[in-house]
């Protein structure tokens, strides 16, 4: 507050100060009429960069993509109806996915509300656009009240620190200049010490009585900024660890026993036989779905592992509920004692060694030429988009990776590599296929403006490659040979067609030595030609879909009453019908 008791900042000014005051780092958006005041105070102000692109989808994939790898608040800023409307199933990913985004949408003032007249971008009612995001968003905010918007501002940007999932906040146009008081963040979401307790009792307990123990870490690991303390967690307690598909790159600049990335029936069987033959399987921050544990030659029984996700932790039966997965690391961090157990993991080892031939290139030779150039010349951080070139990259050497690994949408890859390039300062490397580069590519054309210059390797098989292994037969799959390489020079970049193993070895070592611009590799492959995760993938799906045998209970299965006991804290299943 100023001496004269107005607030000193206006609405979107403290709105702006909130946001970096609870980690965001960077705005990516799209302006439009009804977001031209907010646009023009996020840019005036300078409270945070803000980087704008062509296509709305590709704002809510670059800020989750940022958001996921500086562990904090992604922020995308669109406008009303036709920009709010067209991010939406960006914003369902992040929501699937559990990344903490933050949707900023301009909306007519409240003037424009009263005059009876439908508005440009208006689909149904005034209300729909905020009624849709309902459906995929945690909290929702409208800041049509200056005097309560402070208290709503830090009521949404809490929830989403807490939940790890997108936000919604409206800003009517005529309302960002309004004089409006600082945000005070809440305090931390408050949990109870003797259920905290008794659950890491327990924890530990099921662990150190456990013949094969093993810990599985997902997204909400990096979500909540834990992966040194989980890392730490699993030397005390000497279990091998194992990543989730979606949790891939997890603890890849850490020393923690790491076999590798559960993939079931499409992983190794040495990392299937780990995972599925253990009995206290230490579930932390995994997402439970079909990408993760669906593909499984071998039965998981969840009612036999441990549970921690959602803010809560669930062991066999019984849930303790509002147990925050931080507090949780921290106690059982504090609790365990050095185990005595003898923790024998063999790194994974990823193919080496291009054969640097006139052979046309597989999808596993262009892993083998990845692995060979980071180890070269250092580890460089991978956007994936959804296909083939995501599970390829489960044959690159564990580096930190973004990707839409279970909500598997399309187009991901190329506009989360250029918010990854803006949130880190690193260069990543991005991998696409011809179908998903089709959707996002031109967004490269950006780089120029912000001074971006990622690899881009685009897998080109003139159609949609992982569709077809499953109908073979099928037209639909197909897709004509663009060439995109020659796309590049006119973007600001520098493009190469290659389709032999030597040709793509010296095009990757030369796009890495050339800065400034981005570099794009157009692979060419066979048809047919895919990667062996993708083949075993296909194989154990089409095995599932055959009628095989495949089932993992959840702890609340079929059977099963759920009643609460005294404590309001603890949720038990123990009566049968």
């Amino acid at each position: 507050m100023c001496g004269t008791g107005v607030p000193a900042m206006n609405l979107a000014q403290s709105l702006l100060a909130a946001l970096r005051d609870h980690g965001a780092r960077e705005i990516f958006g799209i302006p439009g009429d009804f977001a031209l005041p907010l646009f023009k105070e996020i840019e005036s102000s300078g409270v945070l960069p803000l980087y704008t692109l062509s296509h709305e989808p590709s704002v809510g994939f670059a800020a989750d993509a940022a958001a996921r790898l500086h562990c904090s608040l992604g922020v995308a800023a669109v406008t009303y109806g036709a920009g709010a409307l067209n991010m939406t199933n960006a914003v369902a990913a992040a929501y699937a996915e559990k990344t903490p985004l933050v949707v900023l949408s301009g909306a007519p003032g409240q003037h424009e509300s009263r005059t009876g007249l439908l508005l440009h971008h208006q689909a149904k009612t005034l209300d729909s656009q905020a009624l849709i995001y309902r459906e995929i968003t945690c909290d929702q905010v409208r800041l049509d009240d200056a005097r309560q918007a402070p208290a709503l501002i830090a009521r949404a940007l809490a929830s989403c620190r807490r939940e790890s999932r997108p936000v919604y906040i409206e800003v009517p146009r005529d309302m960002v200049g309004a004089p409006c008081a600082a945000v005070v963040p809440l305090p931390p979401q408050a949990h109870d010490a003797e259920a905290l307790a008794a659950c890491v009792a327990e924890i530990l307990a099921r662990l150190a009585a456990a013949e094969r123990p093993v810990m599985m870490v997902g997204v909400e690991v990096r979500r909540h900024g834990l992966e040194d303390k989980v890392a730490a967690l699993a030397r005390r307690l000497r279990l091998p660890v194992v990543t989730s598909l979606l949790g891939r790159g997890l603890l890849a600049n850490s020393d923690a026993p790491l076999a590798g990335t559960y993939l079931g029936a499409a992983g190794t069987p040495e990392i299937a036989g780990l995972v599925e033959e253990s009995d206290a399987l230490l579930l932390i921050g995994v997402i439970v779905s079909d990408t993760n544990f669906g593909v499984s030659r071998e039965r998981i029984d969840l009612r036999q592992t441990i549970m921690a996700l959602d803010g809560r932790v669930t062991l066999g039966y019984h849930t303790y509920p509002e147990i925050p997965l931080a507090a949780l690391i921290d106690a059982l961090l504090a609790r365990a004692a050095q185990s005595a157990r003898v923790c024998a993991v063999t790194p994974p080892a990823y193919p080496h060694g291009l054969a640097a031939d006139d052979s046309p290139v597989v999808p596993r030779d262009i892993a083998i030429a990845i692995n060979d150039l980071m180890s070269a010349h250092g580890r460089m951080p991978i956007a994936a988009d959804v296909g083939d070139c995501l599970f390829t990259a489960m044959e690159i050497e564990n580096t930190d990776l973004v990707a839409p690994g279970y909500y598997a949408t399309m187009g991901y890859g190329v506009p989360a590599g250029l918010g990854v390039q803006a949130a880190t300062g690193r260069r990543p490397l991005i991998l696409a296929g011809d179908g998903a580069f089709g959707m996002t590519g031109m967004e490269l054309g950006h780089c120029a403006r912000y001074g971006w210059d990622p690899i881009v390797v685009v897998f080109n098989n003139a159609g949609w490659e992982m569709l077809r292994t499953f109908e073979p037969a099928a037209a639909f799959c197909n897709l004509g040979e663009w060439n995109f390489a020659e796309i590049a020079q006119a973007l600001g970049g520098a493009g190469v067609r290659v389709r032999t193993r030597r040709e793509l070895r010296d095009a990757l070592a030369a796009a890495h030595g050339r800065r400034g611009r981005f570099q794009l590799i157009e692979v060419m492959l066979a048809r047919g030609a895919i990667s062996p995760t993708l083949a075993r993938f296909v194989a154990g799906a089409k095995r599932l879909s055959a009628g095989a045998r495949h089932c993992f209970p959840l702890p609340r299965g079929e059977g099963l009453r759920v009643r609460e006991v005294d404590s309001p804290r603890v949720q038990n299943h123990v009566e049968t019908q």
